[in-house]
């Protein structure tokens, strides 16, 4: 069984610069292993902050469930 804890929002900045969001759904299987799907947002973002805001008013998150991933 996997431990790791996957977050519902995943921050990326993309090749052209542009920090997008993405929404992820995590479901279980009958094993417990995670199955996420994940659904990139068509808004581009400046900043980082810009799409932890725009989580927030839109889906309501919550601190702690942002994942950030760089490169």
């Amino acid at each position: 069984m996997s431990n790791d804890l996957i977050r519902p929002f995943l921050i990326t900045r993309d090749a052209a610069g542009n920090v997008r969001l993405s929404v992820r759904d995590v479901r279980y299987n009958s094993q417990g292993y995670p199955l996420v799907t994940a659904v990139m947002q068509d808004a581009l973002f400046e900043t980082v902050a810009a799409a932890r805001s725009y989580a927030r008013e839109h889906f309501q998150a919550i601190a702690g469930q942002y994942e950030l991933k760089t490169s």
